[in-house]
């Protein structure tokens, strides 16, 4: 652990009073280390035959795990079975009140933990937007909407402004996932210590408003708006609440469902009485990192929002022939309803139109029409349960690594597509000749 910032521990000392040398002492116990299971793909009985586990209590599908049994290089996560993620970070979501067929905006989403979170919650259903602005970090948020099959997230690389002029009033659930000075990850990422500073923590709740200020806008009457930090920082959490009430009559800080420690006051506020409804969770009290977070809503009546709807068109050859693919090795069904060439989206009809904004994934990629025929997408594959496929190749361990690292396995199926799955979970595409399977798991994701 490197030495902590005398300024940031003075912050702390004011802050915790008689509490602080505890918390000082958490420093130099081991952190926590979880995992989240993808319902969209599996359930935990999938996942706990595989490691021991250990329930989060306030996330249903949250588990710790041992450090040595090193999860993230197993078949399984490849496959998208959980998500690695600081257990603490699984109570953002959990306070959401995500309900079937909600519009979901995660505003700040790389790199995909919450997102995917809020996926399973939706279960297919409504709506989920995952932004994120830097270009970087929206491919790799874009990558684990992949890995975790959801087939209903629309993923922007945009600015939170130009997604305000654009959706005024039209999600029901928001979450900002603001950045933060990190100093609850000091733990977790010593690394964060050398970056952190007096000013960044300052400039950093400047940023904050700002994006707290632009996602209001997007929010329906009655909606909840999530604002959550890794930090400790009361500038960076119960003062930008403070200055976000100040500008929003028409909003209230409300109960989490799992109550931690709650929010301390600010000087010469009038909403003292509702920042200590905010949450913040010490990794002293709690088997996790530090957070904070504050479940906001918005009083008024609930009204239809009408917005232009996506333009759904897709080129009537390649539609033709996926559908004949689809009749052939699938049965479940999937409406090509998007295209951009020739490559085939699902996209949810309650969709609004993103014209002229920078998308990096456009809901459920299909695949591909070439050559006067249909190529399934590795999207579509994690994406599919076994049952979702009138063809499945099963793998054990060894073969399920195999094909993972892109090798050829033998295998006397008849020719035609097969849905490669380790455990149920699926992997991907192979082609098999009879003799063979061909591997179609991307050359890009294969281990090396």
């Amino acid at each position: 652990m490197r030495k902590l910032p005398q300024e940031y521990l003075s912050d702390m000392q004011r802050l915790l009073g008689e509490e602080f040398p505890e918390f000082l002492a958490s420093y130099d116990k081991d952190r926590f280390y979880g995992l989240r299971i993808n319902t969209l793909k599996c359930d935990s009985k999938t996942v706990s035959d595989e490691f021991s586990l250990k329930r989060v209590p306030w996330c249903e599908d949250g588990y710790y795990y041992d450090a040595e049994q090193r999860p993230g290089k197993s078949v399984l996560h490849d496959g998208g079975a959980f998500y690695i993620q600081e257990p603490s970070a699984m109570a953002v979501v959990e306070s959401m009140d995500i309900q079937s067929g909600d519009l979901a905006l995660d505003l700040c989403a790389a790199p995909g933990g919450k997102s995917s979170q809020i996926a399973c919650k939706l279960a297919g259903s409504g709506l989920l937007v995952s932004n994120e602005i830097i270009p970087s970090r929206a491919k790799v948020l874009s990558q684990n909407i992949e890995r975790m099959g959801v087939r209903n997230c629309i993923v922007l690389n945009e600015s939170p402004d130009r997604l305000s002029n654009r959706f005024k009033e039209f999600f029901d659930k928001i979450l900002v996932d603001a950045p933060c000075s990190g100093e609850g990850m000091f733990r977790k990422n010593p690394e964060a210590v050398d970056e952190w500073s007096v000013e960044s923590a300052e400039n950093c709740k400047r940023r904050q408003l700002d994006v707290l200020f632009e996602a209001v806008k997007m929010l329906k009457q009655n909606g909840l708006i999530v604002y959550s930090t890794c930090t400790f920082s009361k500038s960076e959490n119960e003062e930008v609440i403070d200055e976000f009430l100040k500008e929003n009559k028409d909003f209230q800080v409300v109960d989490s469902r799992y109550k931690f420690s709650g929010g301390y006051p600010v000087d010469g506020s009038d909403f003292n009485g509702q920042l200590i409804k905010t949450n913040r969770i010490f990794p002293h009290k709690v088997d996790g990192e530090g957070h904070f977070f504050a479940v906001l809503k918005r009083r008024g009546e609930i009204e239809d929002c009408k917005y232009k709807r996506q333009t759904l068109k897709a080129d009537s050859k390649a539609v033709k022939e996926f559908c004949k693919w689809q009749l052939e090795n699938l049965n479940v069904e999937f409406k090509a309803n998007l295209s951009f060439g020739q490559t085939l989206y699902c996209v949810p009809e309650i969709a609004p139109s993103f014209d002229g904004l920078k998308i990096e994934r456009s809901g459920l990629r299909l695949g591909e029409y070439k050559k006067d025929r249909f190529e399934p997408s590795h999207s579509l594959a994690m994406a599919l349960k076994a049952q979702d496929v009138k063809r499945t190749l099963e793998l054990d361990l060894a073969d399920a690594e195999k094909y993972l690292a892109g090798e050829t396995l033998n295998c006397d199926m008849a020719k035609g597509w097969a849905l490669v799955v380790y455990k149920g979970v699926s992997l991907g595409w192979c082609k098999c000749d009879g003799v063979y399977a061909k591997n179609h798991y991307p050359k890009g994701l294969r281990r090396q």
